[in-house]
């Protein structure tokens, strides 16, 4: 037997919930977590530095965004919340995540903004005003680079994506791989050991 990733698409270990408690941007968040899901145990160090160095939504802003890989959705949710005129799509390739997501923003009252998503479910033609990634860089360079080519491409003209990565983890030559292929990118904070990264369409 192998055992369970947080990327496993149905975990098989048993499902053990608890709370974890964190506040972003002066608002605290209470969300539901368990066993099998990208860290559990905690708000992770990457997506806090995420959401601390990331330029969040305003609350007049509109459209809708995309967090990928959303886990238990703290980024879905603090997304959400701080832009209650917009729409999140919350994707993640383990249901037992996209459970808790949905379960996190219900008890938020979220839930109509907070649409949760497998990513072969995602509504064609879909494209997203913003694009907010923790992305699993330990399903390898290869994976986290096509998961990369199926999803940036649907950032909108205008839109931006905000992804932070773990610089021992190929946070620099992600950053290079991205401008080879042709994306505007610009760090935008080194802490914790964690880049963070701001990718835009390049003007001509």
């Amino acid at each position: 037997m192998t055992a369970d990733h947080y990327f496993s698409a149905e975990p098989a270990a048993p499902e053990v919930r608890s709370e974890i408690v964190f506040n972003v941007a002066g608002r605290d968040y209470r969300l539901t977590v368990a066993s099998g899901v990208f860290s559990a145990g905690r708000l992770d160090p990457g997506t806090a530095v995420l959401l601390r160095k990331g330029d969040l939504p305003g609350a007049g802003a509109a459209g809708t965004f995309l967090d990928l890989g959303c886990g238990y959705g703290p980024i879905a949710c603090v997304l959400a919340a701080e832009a209650p005129g917009a729409v999140v799509h919350a994707v993640d390739v383990n249901a037992r995540a996209r459970e808790l997501t949905s379960l996190n923003a219900q008890a938020l009252e979220l839930g109509d903004r907070v649409r949760v998503y497998a990513p072969d479910d995602v509504p064609g033609g879909t494209t997203y005003d913003q694009i907010w990634s923790n992305p699993p860089t330990h399903v390898g360079k290869a994976e986290l680079h096509a998961l990369m080519e199926r999803w940036l491409p649907r950032l909108a003209p205008d839109g931006v994506a905000w992804l932070v990565i773990n610089r021992n983890l190929g946070g620099d030559s992600l950053h290079a791989w991205l401008v080879g292929l042709g994306w505007s990118v610009e760090r935008m904070a080194s802490q914790r050991g964690f880049r963070v990264l701001k990718v835009t369409r390049k003007t001509d």
